[in-house]
């Protein structure tokens, strides 16, 4: 008896959250991938069925690419929102018979927001067959409804959401120029990853730097050469940015410049505190880099609070922007300190829970109401994260929970 008693008091207690911990990180069962897999599907097959051309946002860039093989001008639509080097890759997606263009875009779509999420868990050596890695791409696709808004539209922000965690991992193994080419060449798509450059130049990463300037500027270059009025980009498609876009584009606005005025604050003003808080975000992310601590988790949160700055001011600013930031983030929930630790940061998520249903907002042109709380609310939440002096206190031995597939090699 008194063996056992002994025996039992020298046993570790595992705390709860260990125990979740451990949960999550074991392999994923036959039955949890199949689900997932099923749910993919689905959502390409939908998104098949309905569109043509592969998403409402999909379509705009297949009639510029459309214009462009035939001799025309891909900026007389005013709403091809690109550099010049996109018309290349849109003219590569405007030369595919319509029956594979309608199968092929969704599948696309889907793969680059899966990719996306397999980079963001390896960033912070999650296994990618971990219950973690599963489930929680099945709850972001299931549970967030800007994913699900992303692969409908079949934007081309689906480039963006692979290409910023992908471009960490590799910053993260050393690879800092292959990172600064990665993001040159998401910018040639579509220059949502703009912001990142300043995370390069906080790092001192300049061949990074430089790649993810002039691979952009020299496709472009080498595209204006081959496409007429390639000015329209200066004098009719930035003109049309800084007004906000059109009656199509300015309801689902979510940046406080766009926001701001429909409750009544006058323009000015608006643009004011809008700037103001971008340098907010853009110092805590400064106060973030400045704590040099160890682990991904400051390439990752840097990063995310750069471009949540630029969302807050930059127009348009879409609720499927979030996609870029929001998974990277939710992948580092293991590290300690995480901004998914509060509950803050979940609170700030409800209301663009699919069927998340409010007064006066169900109009789908009041959307953008609600995508701003979501937008600020993360900022907030993410900003004060990176403003804290110190980094959070290491766990204690009695509930750290060792896991070999978090510190040992990437498989």
């Amino acid at each position: 008896m008194q063996l056992r008693d002994a025996l039992r008091t020298s046993a570790p207690d595992v705390a709860p959250a260990a125990a979740l911990r451990g949960w999550l990180l074991r392999p994923a069962g036959a039955a949890w991938v199949a689900l997932l897999a099923a749910v993919l599907v689905a959502r390409t097959a939908h998104v098949a069925v309905v569109y043509a051309q592969g998403g409402m946002d999909n379509a705009f860039v297949v009639r510029a690419g459309q214009t462009w093989l035939h001799g025309g001008a891909p900026y007389a639509d005013r709403r091809f929102l690109y550099l010049p080097s996109a018309v290349l890759f849109a003219a590569g997606q405007a030369a595919l018979p319509a029956v594979v263009l309608r199968v092929a875009a969704p599948v696309v779509c889907v793969g680059l927001v899966v990719a996306g999420w397999w980079c963001a868990v390896r960033l912070f050596r999650v296994p990618a067959r971990s219950r973690f890695a599963v489930l929680g791409l099945l709850a972001l696709v299931l549970c967030w409804a800007p994913v699900g808004h992303l692969i409908d539209l079949g934007n081309w922000t689906a480039v963006s959401a692979l290409a910023l965690p992908l471009a960490l991992l590799l910053a993260d193994r050393g690879r800092w120029g292959a990172a600064g080419v990665v993001l040159g060449l998401s910018v040639a798509v579509k220059p949502l990853l703009v912001p990142v450059a300043v995370l390069l130049l906080l790092a001192r990463q300049w061949r990074a730097l430089a790649w993810m300037v002039a691979l952009p500027l020299a496709l472009s270059a080498g595209m204006a050469l081959v496409m007429p009025d390639p000015g329209g980009f200066f004098t009719r498609t930035l003109p049309f940015l800084l007004r906000g876009g059109d009656a199509l584009m300015r309801p689902f606005d979510c940046s406080l410049p766009a926001v701001l005025p429909r409750l009544g604050v006058p323009p000015v003003l608006a643009e004011a505190v809008a700037l103001a808080a971008a340098a907010a975000g853009v110092l805590c992310a400064w106060r973030r880099w400045r704590r040099a601590d160890p682990g991904p988790a400051r390439l990752a949160d840097t990063a995310a609070m750069l471009m949540l700055a630029s969302y807050l001011l930059a127009r348009p600013s879409y609720e499927h922007y979030l996609v870029v930031v929001v998974p990277l983030l939710v992948a580092g929930a293991f590290e300690d300190g995480s901004v998914t630790r509060s509950p803050w940061f979940w609170a700030v998520l409800v209301p663009q829970v699919p069927e998340f249903a409010f007064p006066h907002l169900e109009v789908s042109t009041r959307r953008a109401f609600k995508d701003a709380v979501a937008l600020c609310g993360l900022a907030l939440v993410l900003g004060l994260g990176c403003a804290r002096r110190r980094p959070p206190r290491a766990p204690s031995r009695r509930t750290a929970d060792p896991v070999p597939e978090l510190s040992g090699p990437v498989r």
